[in-house]
């Protein structure tokens, strides 16, 4: 094999950190030739590499820990995670933020450590909260007023006296795709601030006998290229602390979380700010708010989940049909789409594309890589540049590591990918390709 060193790979800041050249000059993964992952798995085929997912993980946890030292670093199980990955990631020493019961039993199943593990979402369900309540979950991340009751019912239930956040609406902005904005006021998410109902929330807390205020928390949305947006919002959230926790209300707030949202590479060339970046804004930006308002410091939590995990990823597909129309576009198919993956469809997310056998191979054409579903919408890389592709061949998606599978469906009956961990010079299979059995498992005749 060749290195990665030896040979400059297109795209090489979106693919893993093991990806190079194969000895016959096809892409390949800690030295793993692409067709012989395609052959031994099939297509599509989704490959994590463990290399990029253990730095992502080391980058993030020193960068906050360096600038913040009571500082606390969650994955954000929504953006990948079964068993074998999440046993990967706490071996890495982070926690998890899980949004469903789903996710809390596949983390519990893993042998995750729960009360490593915050617990969120919008509108979660009496049978859910009693779940992460006997399953010992660390945090229960309240998202309206509506919830305190539920959840102070499921911790009496159980007997016990639950640790809890409350979610609260900064009014920021973070200038990202309006579906995936989460720190304005008109959103779903969160209890806002300048309503009013934020401190109503933070008194019913209190006034809860089986629940424990331990802090607040706030989401600005994803993906979060600008450093300003947090820096506001924590001024924002320090002013609520000081005026109303602690003055109004005589709370202390002990954990502080500015949540996730952290961006991945481009293809365009835009690079997101370094982990670094981040922690010295968002500590910075806590230490010295605290200090003018005299508040103690919290513990500081943070959730990335696509920052860890996207980049680790690449999608591989087998090209099929060519539709030419003469003075519009040509369409290049492949074996999978949107059924694997809905973002491009659901919110213009923008992919890159690689002649995976022929990586160097000079750009020939412009294309639009489309699915094999029965949706005009099911396009995933709009104006690729590739060299002329050919029927049978593979086509390599990076950057893919991040809510492909966790948005996949069984549209058109699709079976759902296989998935494969790339580590230490070996492929192992971590999920399953789906079968017919398994899409007609839960029929009742």
């Amino acid at each position: 094999m060749t290195s990665s060193a030896a040979v400059t790979l297109p795209l090489s800041h979106l693919f893993p950190l093991s990806a190079g050249l194969s000895s016959e000059g096809r892409l390949a993964f800690d030295g793993i030739d692409v067709l012989d992952l395609a052959r031994e798995f099939g297509t599509p085929l989704y490959i994590y590499d463990a290399q990029t997912v253990r730095a992502q993980c080391a980058a993030f946890r020193s960068a906050f820990e360096t600038a913040y030292e009571d500082s606390f670093v969650v994955y954000g199980a929504k953006a990948f995670v079964n068993r074998p990955f999440a046993r990967l990631i706490a071996d890495q020493g982070l926690g998890f933020d899980a949004v469903s019961g789903g996710e809390i039993a596949v983390l519990r199943a893993s042998g995750v450590d729960m009360s490593t593990v915050y617990f969120h979402g919008n509108n979660k369900g009496a049978d859910e909260l009693e779940l992460a309540v006997e399953a010992g979950i660390g945090r229960i991340v309240i998202d309206n007023i509506d919830e305190i009751a539920k959840a102070d019912g499921a911790a009496a239930a159980a007997g016990r006296e639950q640790p809890v956040l409350l979610r609260i609406s900064p009014g920021i902005d973070g200038h990202t795709h309006e579906k995936t904005t989460t720190g304005i006021i008109d959103t779903k998410f969160g209890v806002p601030i300048a309503t009013g109902a934020a401190e109503a929330a933070v008194r019913a807390i209190l006034d809860a006998p089986h629940l424990r205020f331990r802090g607040l928390h706030m989401h600005l949305g994803s993906p979060i290229f600008e450093l300003g947006p947090y820096e506001l919002a924590i001024e924002v959230i320090s002013e609520f602390i000081a005026g109303v926790c602690r003055d109004r209300l005589g709370a202390e707030v002990q954990e502080l979380s500015p949540g996730g949202g952290f961006a991945i590479g481009q293809g365009d060339g835009r690079e997101p700010p370094a982990p670094e970046q981040y922690a010295k804004v968002i500590a910075g930006t806590l230490e010295r708010e605290a200090d003018r308002r005299g508040f103690p410091l919290p513990r500081l939590t943070i959730e990335p989940g696509r920052a860890i995990a996207a980049r680790a990823g690449v999608a591989l597909y087998t090209v099929g049909a060519r539709k030419d129309v003469p003075g519009v576009r040509t369409y290049v198919s492949v074996d999978g789409g949107m059924a694997d993956n809905i973002r491009p469809a659901m919110y213009e997310a923008r992919y890159e594309a690689l002649a995976a056998e022929r990586p160097l191979a000079a750009v020939e054409e412009t294309v639009t890589i489309s699915g094999k579903y029965c949706e005009s919408g099911d396009v995933l890389v709009r104006d690729a540049e590739l060299p002329v592709l050919r029927d049978g061949e593979l086509l390599a998606i990076p950057a893919s590591g991040a809510y492909q599978l966790s948005m996949a469906s069984n549209y058109n009956f699709a079976y759902r990918p296989a998935v494969v961990l790339v580590d230490g010079g070996e492929a192992r299979l971590i999920r399953r390709r789906e079968t017919a059995e398994d899409l007609m498992a839960l029929d009742i005749d």
